[in-house]
């Protein structure tokens, strides 16, 4: 068989050597690679930034939230709530809670979310 072997591949040793098994044992230094890939660094609109204290008491006492995760906690409290309009589902009414983020209006446009938002992330020097 090795001779076959050899004809084929045409002496290759690489080809010739027997195949890794699928559970194969990694050298340390991979497995400590792969570990880091696992857990990028966030940055951009997934980092958590320091936050005021409307947006605070808004997502239950954290001082850190990122932008991403501040938009989503906000859509999911209109979404159990029921504050979009059923006539115009870009129109988003404000209850008190809402209020307190957005400077006091009444009702806000979907788009302006992130814009009411602003002001809330505290930038750190």
């Amino acid at each position: 068989m090795a001779a076959a072997a050899a004809r084929v591949f045409r002496g290759c040793r690489f080809l010739m050597s027997p195949a890794a098994s699928a559970g194969g044992k990694r050298p340390a230094s991979a497995k400590v690679a792969m570990t880091e890939a696992a857990e990028p660094k966030k940055s951009g609109i997934l980092k958590p930034l320091p936050v005021s204290d409307a947006l605070r008491r808004f997502a239950g006492g954290t001082p850190e939230v990122s932008r991403a995760g501040a938009t989503k906690l906000i859509w999911d409290y209109i979404k159990a709530n029921g504050l979009q309009n059923p006539a115009n589902k870009k129109e988003i009414y404000c209850d008190e809670k809402l209020k307190s983020l957005f400077a006091g209006r009444d009702k806000i446009g979907m788009l302006e979310i992130a814009k009411l938002l602003s002001p809330h992330f505290i930038k750190a020097n």
